[in-house]
C-alpha cells in the first residue's frame, strides 16, 4: 500500500514538472512599422520577455523576400554573434543588444528601396521555446517639384469631344504619389465625354516613380478667364505633403453674342467739322473679321473695326448699327449706337453796316442758330466792348466808329464759335484833330499839316487870314480821316493860314501863325557863353597861382614869372567885324603878338 502511495506521488511531480514546462512562454514585442527616408539609417527595436531569464537565449534577425522566403541576416547565442555573409544587407547593420535586459536593436544604414520588407525578429530560451516579433520597414523618397505645360493652340466651346487642356508631371517620388486637377479651387473627376484626367506611371531605373496626367475636357465661354493647376500628394514618414504647381490658363474661341459700339474720338460731345472715329467690337473670340456698319441705310465694311467720318456735319448724326457676321454658322450679331453733332449757324447781325448821329445811340444785335446754348461778346480793335448778344452805346462820338466784331460761342465746347463783323459810321460835323498852333522856323518855307475826321470825309482847303484861298494841297484819306499838307512862304512878320474842313453837316477850322525866328537871340547867347568862361578860366588861373591846384608831378614853381603860356587868352569876334578881341584872365586886351 504505501509502496503504491509512493509510485502515485512520483507521477504527479512528473507530470506537474511537464505542465509547468509547457507554461513557460516567450513574449516579444516589436513597433508594426519603421518609417524612413531613403539612404538614412533605420532602427528596429525588439524587447522580449522570458520565464526562464535571459540566460541562454538566442536572437536571430530574418527577413521576408517578395516570394515569401525567410533568410537570415544575424545570429546571437551566449557564446558567439555573427552578420550572415552574402546578403543584400552585408556591411550595413548591426545589432545593439543587451539579452539580460531583454532588448537588441537592429540598425540598418543607407536605407535602399529594396530594404522594405518585413523583418523577424526571433528569441529562444534554454528550455527551446521560440517567440516572434515582426516589423515592416516602409521607405520614402520625395519627388522632384511638378511642373505643368498649357496646350498651345485655342480651345473651341464647338469641339464635340473633350480637347486637351495641359499635361503635367512629378518625377522620382517613393512611394507613388497622386495628382490632382483643379479648375480655380474646384478638383476635377473624371466626368464621361465632358472631364477626361488620364494619368501614367512609370517605374524609373532606380525604382522611384515617375506620373504623368493629361487633362482634357470640354470647354465653355467662361474658362476663357478660369486657371488650371495640378496638386501632388506624396508621402512622408509619418505624414502626407502636397504641392502645387503655377497655375495656367488656356485660350478659349467662342462666337459672338453681342457687339459693343463707341465713339474712341472725339471724347466728350461732337461739333461740326471734327472727325469721328467709330469703334465696332465684338465679344467673340477670336472677333469676327467681317464686320459691317450701317447708317440711314447704307452699309459700309469696317477696316480693323474701325470707321473714320472726317468733317461731320449734322447730316452725320443719327444711329449706327454695327453686325458681326460668325463666317461658320452665319449667325449675325449686332449693337448700335447714336451719334449727335452739334452744331453752331454763322453769327448773323441785325445790320450789313449802321450810320449813327453824333451823340446819338448805337444798338445792334448779334445771334447765332445752335443745338446747344451760346454765349456772345463784341470786340473792337481786339478789345471787348460787350459780352451780351446786344450791343449798345450811348452818346457815340467819332471814337465809336469803326469795324466791330461779333463772336458767338458754345460754352460747353471748346473752340465751337462763328464770327461776325459789323462796320460803324458816325455822322457828324467834321472835327479837326489838332488846335491853333505856331510854327517858327529859320526856313524860308514850312509845311503845315491838317487832319479832320468826320463822316461823310470832310473836304480841306486853307486860306489866309485876309480871305485868300491856298492853291489845293494834297489830301490823305484814311477810313473817316482826312489829311492836308500845304507848303508856305516864312516871311519876317507873323502870317496867319486857316484850315477849314467841312461836310454837310458843319464845318471846323484851325488857325497856323507862321514867323521867322530872330538871329539876335542866338548872338546874345553866344556872349554869354563866352563870358562864363572867360570867369572860370580868371577862377582856374588864381587858384592855380595860390597853390591849391597842383601838376601832376605834385610840385609848381611858384616863383616863376608869369609868362605867356600862364595867360589864359579868350578870343571873340563879332560877325559884323574881322577884329579879334584877345582877354586875358583879368579881363586886359592883349596885343596881337601875345597871341
Amino acid at each position: 500500500m504505501a509502496l503504491r502511495d509512493a509510485a502515485s506521488l512520483l507521477l504527479g511531480l512528473l507530470l506537474l514538472c511537464n505542465a509547468w514546462g509547457a507554461w513557460a512562454t516567450i513574449e516579444v514585442n516589436v513597433e508594426d512599422k519603421v518609417e524612413v527616408f531613403l539612404g538614412e539609417t533605420a532602427q528596429i527595436t525588439c524587447m522580449f520577455t522570458s520565464d526562464e531569464g535571459s540566460g541562454g537565449t538566442t536572437v536571430q534577425w530574418l527577413y521576408v523576400t517578395r516570394i515569401g522566403e525567410k533568410l537570415r541576416i544575424y545570429i546571437q547565442d551566449p557564446m558567439s554573434k555573427a552578420v550572415e555573409e552574402g546578403t543584400s544587407f552585408t556591411g550595413r547593420i548591426s545589432v545593439n543588444s543587451t539579452t539580460a535586459g531583454g532588448q537588441v536593436a537592429l540598425t540598418i544604414e543607407n536605407v535602399q528601396l529594396q530594404d522594405e520588407v518585413e523583418f523577424i525578429c526571433l528569441i529562444k530560451d534554454v528550455t527551446g521555446q521560440i517567440g516572434e516579433g515582426r516589423t515592416k520597414l516602409k521607405v520614402f523618397e520625395k519627388p522632384n517639384f511638378p511642373t505643368i505645360e498649357a496646350v498651345q493652340t485655342g480651345i473651341s466651346v464647338r469641339a464635340k469631344e473633350p480637347s486637351k487642356i495641359g499635361s503635367c508631371e512629378v518625377k522620382n517620388g517613393y512611394p507613388k504619389p497622386n495628382i490632382t486637377w483643379y479648375r480655380g479651387n474646384v478638383p476635377l473627376r473624371n466626368i464621361p465625354g465632358v472631364v477626361d484626367v488620364a494619368t501614367s506611371v512609370t517605374t524609373e531605373s532606380s525604382r522611384l516613380f515617375s506620373l504623368r496626367s493629361e487633362l482634357r475636357m470640354k470647354v465653355e465661354k467662361e474658362d476663357k478667364d478660369a486657371q488650371f493647376y495640378c496638386e501632388v500628394s506624396y508621402f512622408v514618414p509619418g505624414a502626407t505633403r502636397m504641392t502645387e504647381t503655377d497655375p495656367i490658363n488656356v485660350t478659349v474661341y467662342y462666337p459672338a453674342t453681342a457687339v459693343n459700339v463707341w465713339v474712341e474720338s472725339p471724347k466728350g460731345k461732337i461739333k461740326e467739322g471734327d472727325s469721328v472715329e467709330l469703334h465696332c467690337k465684338d465679344n467673340a473670340n477670336p472677333p469676327s473679321s467681317l464686320v459691317t456698319i450701317k447708317h440711314n441705310e447704307t452699309d459700309s465694311v469696317m477696316e480693323a473695326n474701325i470707321w473714320t467720318l472726317s468733317s461731320v456735319t449734322r447730316l452725320n448724326s443719327g444711329v449706327y448699327v454695327c453686325s458681326s457676321l460668325d463666317i461658320d454658322t452665319y449667325d449675325e450679331v449686332s449693337g448700335s449706337t447714336e451719334v449727335f453733332v452739334n452744331y453752331l449757324d454763322p453769327a448773323v447781325i441785325d445790320h450789313e453796316e449802321i450810320t449813327v448821329d453824333k451823340s446819338g445811340k448805337l444798338e445792334a444785335t448779334c445771334n447765332a442758330l445752335s443745338s446747344l446754348q451760346t454765349e456772345a461778346a463784341w470786340f473792337k480793335d481786339g478789345k471787348v466792348v460787350s459780352k451780351s448778344h446786344t450791343l449798345t452805346i450811348k452818346d457815340v462820338t467819332f471814337d465809336t466808329a469803326g469795324t466791330y466784331k461779333c463772336v458767338v460761342s458754345v460754352p460747353e465746347i471748346e473752340g465751337m464759335e462763328s464770327r461776325g463783323v459789323l462796320p460803324v459810321y458816325v455822322q457828324g460835323s467834321p472835327e479837326i484833330m489838332k488846335k491853333s498852333t505856331e510854327e517858327e522856323t529859320y526856313e524860308k518855307t514850312v509845311k503845315l499839316s491838317c487832319s479832320a475826321r468826320g463822316f461823310p470825309v470832310p473836304t480841306i482847303n486853307w486860306t489866309t487870314s485876309d480871305g485868300k484861298v491856298l492853291d489845293e494841297a494834297p489830301h490823305i484819306e484814311t477810313g473817316e480821316i482826312v489829311k492836308s499838307v500845304v507848303t508856305v512862304s516864312v516871311g519876317s512878320n507873323i502870317t496867319t493860314y486857316i484850315c477849314n474842313a467841312g461836310n454837310e453837316f458843319g464845318a471846323d477850322s484851325l488857325e497856323f501863325r507862321v514867323k521867322a525866328k530872330s538871329y539876335g537871340v542866338v548872338i546874345a547867347v553866344i556872349i554869354i557863353c563866352i563870358l562864363l568862361l572867360a570867369i572860370l578860366g580868371s577862377v582856374l588861373y588864381f587858384l592855380y597861382k595860390k597853390g591849391k591846384i597842383c601838376g601832376r608831378s605834385g610840385k609848381q614853381d611858384l616863383t616863376k614869372e608869369n609868362s605867356s603860356k600862364n595867360n589864359i587868352v579868350v578870343e571873340m569876334k563879332s560877325d559884323n567885324t574881322e577884329e579879334a578881341i584877345l582877354l586875358g584872365v583879368n579881363g586886359e586886351k592883349l596885343p596881337p603878338s601875345d597871341q
